[in-house]
């Protein structure tokens, strides 16, 4: 039997949401243990004069307890 938890985190990138959720699994990796998904909740941009200048999820991650 395996018990798993649910954390949120938000991560930002300048470049594409793509790599804004890569960035928040390769930092979450680093103190969370068996991570086995994640799932994006939500997503926003920061727009300065009329371009996008920032990428923001805002991810459920899971993972399995020890």
């Amino acid at each position: 039997m395996s018990v798993a938890k649910i954390t949120e985190i938000t991560s930002t990138s300048t470049k594409s949401f793509e790599d804004a959720v890569e960035n928040g699994i390769e930092r979450a990796n680093k103190t969370l243990k068996n991570i086995s998904g994640a799932w994006v909740a939500d997503q926003s941009v920061t727009v300065k004069g009329g371009k996008i200048t920032g990428y923001q999820v805002r991810m459920k991650i899971t993972f399995v307890l020890e």
